[in-house]
């Protein structure tokens, strides 16, 4: 299965689906995170937390939907697409994407957290938990047959 993550800016939790992915589904899943308008440098607390948890943070890279896809039509394709935050929710994807089914997370942003450095440390913590949680729901969906898939999929956003 091929998952696409979007969020706007592509810098935070976009990225720590892709990592947590990536890792957890070691090859049953192949995710890719990309954004609308991306802002070119993945948040540092992103790759501190993320390594911190004992993900790779090797190549990820704030980048737009746009890089994946080139002039002869070879692109990264996805079975889902996967929004995680709200504003990417509401936007119109790029055509190239056609009629894959979008699926929309809503995950808090830790990296706008105004606080200490414990509760931006707690927040991070917390949204990659809850990330953890969903993969492992999307390694299971992963695992069964191509038709049983989609329904599945939207199962998991109703639960």
């Amino acid at each position: 299965m091929n998952i696409l993550y979007i969020c706007t800016h592509n810098r935070c939790r976009s990225i720590l689906s892709e990592a947590i992915t990536r890792q957890n589904a070691q090859g049953i899943i192949n995710a890719m995170s990309a954004g609308s308008q991306p802002s070119g440098k993945v948040h540092p607390l992103s790759i501190k937390y993320l390594s911190e948890m004992g993900y790779d943070t090797a190549g990820l890279t704030s980048q737009s939907w746009d890089s994946l896809t080139d002039d002869n039509g070879d692109s990264f394709v996805p079975d889902v697409v996967i929004t995680v935050c709200d504003q990417a929710a509401g936007e119109s994807c790029p055509l190239w994407l056609g009629n894959i089914p979008k699926l929309h997370w809503g995950l808090s942003d830790p990296s706008k957290l105004d606080g200490s450095d414990e509760q931006k440390r707690q927040a991070f913590l917390t949204t990659i938990g809850e990330i953890e949680q969903r993969v492992e729901k999307l390694i299971d969906i992963a695992k069964r047959r191509k038709a049983e898939q989609l329904e599945a999929l939207q199962q998991l956003v109703k639960a």
